[in-house]
C-alpha cells in the first residue's frame, strides 16, 4: 500500500485520499496499485458501503506521473490500465470530491462515479492528443454521451482547461461549492447514501450502468491498445521527454518536421 494514498473508513464510507502533494498528487505506479487494491478490497468488505476519492481543498491530481510513460512496459503490467478497469468494475456507490487541478486520469476517473461535487477552484483538463496520445479510461464513449459530440471533441481534441462551471453544464459534476464547504457536501452526501437500503441501492446502479456495459468494455479495449501504441511511439515520446527536460519538443527527425 502506497503511502500517498489513505484510507480511512468512517460511518460505512471509505474515504480514499490522494496524497502526494510534492508532486501535485500525480499517481505514481505504486499509487495506481494502491487505489485499484483498496477498491478490490472495498468490494468484498461489507463494511464498506460507498467510497469518496478525495484529494485536499486546493488539489485533486495532476494525473499520471508522466516519467512512467517513458518506460516500456506491456499494457497488462501497467498499473494505471488495471486501475481504470478496476475502477469501472467498481460494484459499489463511488462519490468524488475535487478541487484545484484535475488533470488526465484526475477527469476521466471522474465519469465512472455516481457523484461527483466539485469546488469553485476546480480545473479540470484531458490533454491527450496535444501529448501525442489518445482518450483514456472510456472517455471517448463516455464524454460524448454525458456532453454531446461536439462539446466531448472540443474537450479532447485541444486539451484545453475547463472550470468548474462547465463542467457542471455539461453533466460532468453535480454542484459547485465553495472549497472550505466540498469535503463536508461530499461527505455528507456518501454517508447518505449509505444508509439507503443496500440491497435496493446496488440494484438501482447496476441498472443504471447495466445498458452500456458491452460498449464501456469495447471501448476501453480498443482505447488501451490505440494509447499503447501512441505512448510507444515518437511523438509521444518526444513530448513527455521535453516537458521532462524543460525544453520545447523537436520533431526535426520526423519525415516532414512535425507531429
Amino acid at each position: 500500500m502506497s503511502d500517498n494514498i489513505l484510507r480511512t473508513l468512517k460511518d460505512d464510507v471509505l474515504h480514499l485520499e490522494i496524497s502526494r502533494r510534492e508532486k501535485k498528487n500525480a499517481l505514481s505506479t505504486a499509487m495506481y496499485a494502491a487505489l485499484s487494491d483498496a477498491l478490490q478490497q472495498a468490494s468484498g468488505d461489507r463494511a464498506v458501503r460507498v467510497v469518496l476519492l478525495r484529494g485536499q481543498e486546493d488539489l485533486f491530481t495532476a494525473g499520471n506521473e508522466l516519467g512512467d510513460f517513458l518506460q516500456p512496459q506491456r499494457a497488462e503490467d501497467v498499473a494505471g490500465i488495471r486501475f481504470i478497469q478496476v475502477l469501472a468494475a467498481f460494484d459499489k456507490p463511488l462519490v468524488a470530491a475535487v478541487a484545484g487541478n484535475a488533470v488526465g486520469i484526475g477527469t476521466t476517473m471522474l465519469l465512472h462515479c455516481d457523484l461527483v461535487y466539485a469546488a469553485d477552484n476546480a480545473s479540470f483538463r484531458l490533454p491527450f492528443v496535444p501529448l501525442g496520445l489518445c482518450p483514456e479510461a472510456c472517455s471517448s464513449w463516455l464524454l460524448p454521451r454525458l456532453a454531446g459530440h461536439q462539446r466531448a471533441a472540443e474537450l479532447l481534441y485541444f486539451g484545453e482547461p475547463f472550470d468548474a462551471r462547465r463542467a457542471y453544464e455539461i453533466g460532468l459534476v453535480n454542484a459547485v461549492l465553495a472549497p472550505a464547504a466540498l469535503l463536508a457536501t461530499a461527505t455528507e452526501r456518501a454517508q447518505k447514501l449509505a444508509r439507503l437500503p443496500r440491497e435496493a441501492l446496488a440494484v438501482t446502479r447496476m441498472l443504471l450502468k447495466r445498458p452500456g456495459k458491452a460498449q464501456v468494455d469495447d471501448a476501453m479495449a480498443e482505447e488501451i491498445r490505440r494509447f499503447s501504441e501512441l505512448a510507444a511511439g515518437p511523438v509521444a515520446r518526444e513530448v513527455l521527454g521535453a516537458f521532462l527536460e524543460k525544453r520545447e519538443p523537436d520533431f526535426s527527425h520526423l519525415p516532414d518536421g512535425r507531429p
